[in-house]
Order: structure tokens, then sequence, then C-alpha cells
């Protein structure tokens, strides 16, 4: 299980032309299967007129993927398909992609619609922002008041997230990890504060 990836880090919109029918894609961040059916259905309710709304969406990255399309009219394997290899080729993880066509009244046959759609995909991936999906661990610790400050730096300095901090006989600390470097960010807690901190 890829614990890091990348992933869209916003939505774009590329419109293309292609023998007068016009290719409006569009592309955002969707973690679940759920939220790729909803960015899909709201695409949909957008631009109700289209002629063909067809996607591809990957949920999850690398050997851990689900992934989904549909030609919506279009001749089978013309539109999903070489849209998610498009998808497949972009070292992306949680994405979903609509590729809705305004037909322009002129035929592309298979080939041409097979190009389009890859085009339309490539083309809005181009201007797809990026970023990167990490999976967090929770870490919850307690030192004492006098090794408060050099834990709260260590925990920042691996990448933590602190969620919650308490003040009682001790300090407890909440916090989130990278969970690539889970390992590493308790035993530099551990240095940090000669093993005053107690993980939980």
């Amino acid at each position: 299980m890829d614990t890091r990836y990348p992933i869209p880090a916003g939505t774009a919109r590329v419109e293309i032309t292609v023998v007068n029918s016009r290719f409006i894609s569009a592309a955002g961040h969707t973690p679940s299967v759920e939220a790729a059916k909803a960015f899909i259905a709201g695409i949909r309710a957008e631009l109700p007129d289209a002629t063909h709304h067809c996607y591809a969406y990957l949920v999850g990255y690398g050997a851990s993927v689900t992934a989904g399309l549909s030609d919506d009219g279009e001749p089978a394997g013309t539109a999903g398909r070489p849209m998610l290899a498009v998808l497949r080729g972009a070292s992306l993880g949680d994405v979903t992609v609509v590729v809705t066509r305004y037909f322009g009244g002129t035929l592309l046959g298979t080939g041409g619609l097979v190009r389009a759609y890859g085009d339309a995909v490539k083309a809005v991936l181009e201007q797809l922002p990026r970023g990167e999906h990490v999976d967090l661990c929770p870490l919850v610790a307690r030192v004492t008041y006098g090794a408060y400050a050099a834990a709260r730096r260590a925990l920042e300095g691996a990448g933590a997230t602190i969620d919650a901090e308490a003040f009682g006989a001790d300090v407890r600390i909440e916090a989130r990890v990278p969970a690539d470097v889970y390992q590493q960010a308790a035993a530099a807690l551990a240095e940090a504060t000669a093993g005053q901190a107690h993980v939980e």
C-alpha cells in the first residue's frame, strides 16, 4: 500500500474542438468511488444539454486502485477506455475526469473518437494542479513540562500535525504523523526528550 502518492490539488477544465464537436474535460480530486460519482453527477447537472458525459476515474494508487469508466452512449470502447488509458499513464491517484461532448454534426469514426477523448484528457491533465496524498497515523505522547518544547520540535520536524494538547500533571500531545515516518518520529521524540516522552 502506497502511503504517499500524487493526487490532484484542485480542479481543472479545458475545452477542445474536434471537427465542430466540443469536448469539455473536467478533472478533480475524488478520494472515494462515492466522491467520483458525485463529481460526475455534478458535471451532468451543470451541462444537462450535452450529447455525452463520458468518464474515467482512479481511486487509490498503484496496485490498490479501483477504476471506473463509461462511454455514455458513444460506440463501445471509444471513450471510457482511451480516457482511462491516459489517466493510468498520468501517475495520479484519486482522480476523476469527465469529458462532455456537444456533437457538431460530423461523425468522427471510432479512431477519431478514441483520439479526441484521449486528447481531451491529456489537455485537462496538463492544467490540473498536483499535490500529494499522505497517510497519517495517530500518535499520542506524554511528556514532562521540561521536555515539552523539545517534543514539539521533534514532532513538527517529522512532519506531524499537532491536533490537541492537554496540560495536567504532565503534557499529553495528540498528533498525526505520516505513516512512512512513524517509527522515525517516535525515535526522534525519545531522543529529543532524553527518553522522557512516553508514546501511548
